[in-house]
């Protein structure tokens, strides 16, 4: 017989298991993580700040076949384009101050190359005192990934499940099975005096 305390600790350890690893891997990340070829997009850069001291500079180099158009304004930071010789935006430079234990978002909008491809953002996050890290590895287990997004078809895009509605969709799964186990379980009977 499981007692429902004990189902509520394993079912409390199942949610931690599924919502600590999907923190854990909260890096600089561009959103959305699809979209559509052809497509004028808003594209955001989230960059956290993981160490004690402050980020001070964030640097994104964009894929060829993207063509960046604007940025949106972020408070407290200078943006720097950067082009190449036929001044086509190539990346961008954006210095300020970010304490530890937040995070900024520095929009842009880009319009898709016209064919199904996946897009690399490498990205470099550089702290006070120098420690600059590289979002730029293209194995997606690596400590410090690059993001991609996929650019399909709206077809191929809408049979893909996002992570964040993959993980809530477990979540949820567990909580209903959790809930029926213990509406299961067997009642004890008191004896009657």
């Amino acid at each position: 017989m499981v007692l429902p305390g004990v189902v509520t600790a394993r079912a409390f350890a199942v949610l931690m298991a599924l919502i600590i690893p999907s923190a854990a891997l909260a890096h600089a990340v561009v959103f959305p993580k699809s979209s559509t070829p052809g497509a004028y997009e808003k594209y955001v850069l989230r960059v956290p700040n993981e160490r004690d001291v402050p980020t001070t500079r964030v640097e994104i180099h964009f894929p060829a076949g993207l063509r960046v158009v604007s940025f949106g304004d972020v408070t407290g930071w200078k943006l720097e384009v950067l082009r190449d010789t036929a001044q086509r935006v190539v990346g961008a430079v954006w210095t300020g101050v970010l304490p530890k234990e937040r995070f900024v978002e520095f929009p842009f909008v880009a319009v898709n190359p016209k064919d199904s491809t996946s897009l690399a953002w490498p990205t470099y996050q550089t702290y006070e005192g120098g420690e600059r890290v590289e979002w730029t590895s293209p194995d997606t287990a690596s400590k410090t990934p690059a993001s991609a997004t996929t650019i399909a078809t709206t077809a191929s895009k809408s049979t893909t499940a996002s992570g964040p509605s993959f993980y809530l969709s477990v979540i949820a799964l567990l909580l209903g099975l959790t809930a029926l186990g213990v509406a299961l379980r067997p009642r004890t009977v008191s004896p009657m005096a």
